[in-house]
């Protein structure tokens, strides 16, 4: 019966968790659905004041149907207060993909036993269990300590009060704002030297340190806000301001001074930059290491060439096509540079009002960065 109801109403089946969605994309997923100014978390938060506890599965797959047993048929649209009074049973509530609709109540969730669980509780480890068994969305509210947990693709994550995730929030966007500050002054010394062709490899890694540095502020400040909800929307403001152009910037440093700018190559660097820990980044030679030069080299002494990435993507209305034509016709940024009206027309896709567009644009910009440069 239960098969046939999904069946009927075309659910979509829990996607296949695995290697090819990140980690972090999935906890703002799920956190996103039990943020609050969801109907899901009034729900939650009207369970947890009546401590009557609750375990709530989000997701109606084959996989899900194929672990619980007995209960009540629902399959009603879903309402905090339905939830509330469905709590009051013992047992799991399994809803739809979405949350948009209460499938069943007061069921028995039967995970396989043999699946590894560290909880001691026993509706946290059937919740675990059958996270770990599903793939999907399991969320076990306690009775007695009013805690919320989440467990999903092997995780547990554990909601907190919206006044200790708001000094958590507080706190990392100060933090986030130093570091911007600091990146913004090594970027903008980094361009005043690819004008002038004098960029060395410490230069670019230590652009590059700082800018996954910052990165990782953000990333880590993107998942309070999740958790926020409705709560967390000027923070979300302070957020993007901050970051402007930082991981367009940042991809096109790595596209710019990789010894080999492949995509896979360049996919490869960004992935083990990912991967670092952030004692690992410190090391400026490590970061050498990764785009691909040779560990015994001194940095302060090893000049580079840009490619042209990264400015040119500062020039005004100069569209992706236009600066991988040109990046693939000169090679580097300093004939870019001093390329003539008549130079830049020969690449494809540039016409005389583009080309001329680009030439003042990078003057302008060499004109900025010396007077920043010297002031």
């Amino acid at each position: 019966m239960k098969r046939e109801l999904a069946e009927t109403r075309g659910t979509i089946k829990a996607e296949k968790r695995g290697a090819e969605r990140k980690p972090e994309k999935r906890i703002l997923e799920c956190l996103s659905k039990v943020a609050p100014g969801t109907d899901l978390r009034l729900g939650i938060e009207h369970i947890i004041k009546a401590k009557t506890g609750g375990l709530l599965v989000i997701g109606n797959s084959d996989e899900v149907l194929a672990v619980t047993d007995g209960g009540f048929l629902i399959d009603c649209k879903f309402s905090p207060f339905k939830l509330y009074e469905l709590a009051k049973m013992d047992g799991a509530i399994i809803l739809n993909e979405d949350a948009s609709r209460i499938l069943y109540a007061n069921t028995q969730l039967i995970p396989d036993p043999s699946l590894s669980t560290l909880e001691t509780g026993t509706r946290h480890r059937a919740a675990e269990r059958t996270a770990r068994q599903t793939g999907a969305l399991v969320i076990s509210i306690s009775q007695k300590r009013d805690v919320v947990s989440l467990y999903f693709d092997g995780l547990k994550y554990v909601l907190e009060d919206i006044r200790v995730v708001l000094a958590k929030c507080n706190q990392a966007l100060q933090t986030l704002e130093r570091y911007k500050n600091r990146l913004d002054q090594v970027s903008a010394n980094l361009t005043a030297l690819e004008f002038e062709d004098l960029v060395t490899l410490f230069d670019v890694t230590t652009v590059l340190q700082r800018s996954e540095m910052v990165l990782r502020i953000s990333t880590e400040l993107e998942r309070y806000i999740c958790e926020l909800g409705t709560e967390g929307r000027l923070i979300e403001m302070q957020l993007n301001e901050l970051m402007g152009t930082v991981v367009d910037d940042h991809a096109n440093l790595i596209r710019d001074y990789a010894v080999s700018d492949s995509p896979k190559r360049i996919k490869e660097i960004r992935d083990t930059l990912e991967q670092r820990r952030p004692k690992e980044l410190l090391s400026l030679s490590d970061i050498a290491d990764i785009l691909g030069y040779p560990t015994d080299v001194n940095l302060l002494e090893y000049s580079v060439s840009s490619r042209g990435y990264r400015i040119l993507s500062k020039v005004p209305h100069l569209p992706v096509s236009a600066i991988e034509n040109m990046v693939k016709h000169f090679q580097s940024f300093q004939k870019i540079f001093n390329a003539d009206v008549e130079e830049l027309v020969r690449v494809e896709g540039c016409g005389p009002g583009r080309a001329q567009s680009i030439k003042d644009s990078l003057r302008r910009l060499n004109e900025l960065n010396m007077l920043d440069k010297y002031i």
